[in-house]
C-alpha cells in the first residue's frame, strides 16, 4: 500500500495539477504560456560549484561538488513534457547527487512550441562530448525523468552514429516512451494517474514533434534499437500513465538481450522518486547511490 504522504501527493495533483491538461485546449494554452526561469536555486549555488555556459545556443549548468567528487558524472535531461522549465524537485535530485560527489551537465534544452527535438539532439550530443573530453564513458550516467527520461533513452539510441561510446549506465524516472500514446492499456491507466491526461500530453508531444512523425525513435524511443545500449535502470509507479510503454519496454529489451531493470513501486504517482514522500525519498537514494558507486 503507497505511504499516507504519497496518497496525499495524489489527492494534491489530482485537483491541482490533472485539470491543467484534462483538453487539448487546455493544454493548448498552458504550453503557449510564458516559461519560468530555468536559473539554479541560490541554495545550490552556495552549496557547490555552479556555472552556467552556452553550448549550441541553449544554457547548460554544470554542478562541480567543492570537495573535487568521486571522478563521476551524470547528463541530467529533465521533464516537463518538453514543454515545461526545469523544477525545484529537479534541482534537489541534482543537487543530492552533487553532495554525493557526482558532476552534474544539466543541458537546458529549448522548450516547445518554441523549439523542437531537432535542436535538443545536437545540443545534448555536444554536451555529452564536452564531457567525454574530461571523464571516461564508463564513469558517466545519462538521467533523465519523464520527456527527459524519453530524451535520454532515444540519445542512447543515437550515439553509435555519431561514434560516440556508450554511458555507464542510463536511469530513466517514470521515461515518456511514446509521443502518440497509443498503448492499449492506456485509457485503462488514465482514471489512475492523478496528474496526466492522454489528450493534453499528446498535444504536447505533437508540439515537439513540429510536424514530423511521432513514432520515429528519437521521438518515441520505445520503437528504437534497444541492442548495444548501456545498462538501463527503470522508476515506475503503478497509478502513472507510463506504466504499460515501461513494461513494453521490459519486454522488447528482454528479446534484445538488452540489461534493464524495472522497479514498479505500488501507488506511486509518475516520477515518484522527485516527490516528498518516503518511497520518493527511498527510491532517490538509490539512485545516487548507483550513479556515485554503483
Amino acid at each position: 500500500m503507497a505511504s499516507l504522504q504519497m496518497r496525499a501527493i495524489s489527492v494534491v495533483l489530482r485537483l491541482t495539477r490533472k485539470p491543467r491538461t484534462a483538453t487539448v485546449e487546455r493544454a493548448q494554452r498552458r504550453i503557449a504560456g510564458p516559461k519560468g526561469s530555468a536559473a539554479p536555486p541560490k541554495a545550490l549555488t552556495q552549496r557547490h560549484d555552479v556555472r552556467t555556459r552556452p553550448v549550441q545556443g541553449f544554457p547548460c549548468t554544470t554542478v562541480t561538488p567543492r570537495d573535487g567528487g568521486t571522478g563521476r558524472a551524470v547528463v541530467y535531461l529533465h521533464g516537463g513534457s518538453y514543454t515545461g522549465e526545469i523544477a525545484p524537485q529537479h534541482w534537489a535530485l541534482i543537487s543530492k547527487l552533487a553532495d554525493a560527489g557526482v558532476r552534474v551537465e544539466v543541458p537546458l534544452y529549448g522548450l516547445a512550441p518554441q523549439h523542437t527535438y531537432r535542436e535538443a539532439y545536437p545540443f545534448v550530443t555536444e554536451v555529452y562530448r564536452d564531457l567525454l573530453a574530461e571523464v571516461e564513458a564508463s564513469a558517466v550516467t545519462v538521467a533523465g525523468d519523464s520527456a527527459g527520461g524519453g530524451l535520454a533513452l532515444g540519445f542512447a539510441q543515437t550515439l553509435a552514429a555519431a561514434g560516440l561510446p556508450q554511458p555507464r549506465k542510463l536511469v530513466l524516472l517514470s521515461p515518456w516512451l511514446d509521443l502518440t500514446l497509443s498503448h492499449p492499456d492506456l485509457p485503462a491507466f488514465e482514471p489512475r494517474d492523478p496528474w496526466l491526461n492522454i489528450d493534453g500530453t499528446v498535444e504536447a508531444g505533437k508540439v515537439w514533434a513540429g510536424g514530423d512523425d511521432p513514432t520515429q525513435p528519437r521521438l518515441s524511443p520505445i520503437n528504437g534499437p534497444l541492442d548495444g545500449l548501456a545498462a538501463m535502470d527503470v522508476y515506475v509507479g503503478t497509478h502513472e500513465l507510463c506504466l504499460p510503454d515501461v513494461l513494453l519496454l521490459q519486454q522488447r529489451a528482454a528479446a534484445a538481450g538488452a540489461a534493464l531493470e524495472v522497479t514498479v513501486c505500488p501507488g506511486a504517482v509518475h516520477v515518484y522518486p522527485l516527490v516528498p514522500a518516503p518511497e520518493g525519498r527511498a527510491a532517490a537514494r538509490r539512485i545516487v547511490e548507483e550513479i556515485a558507486r554503483g
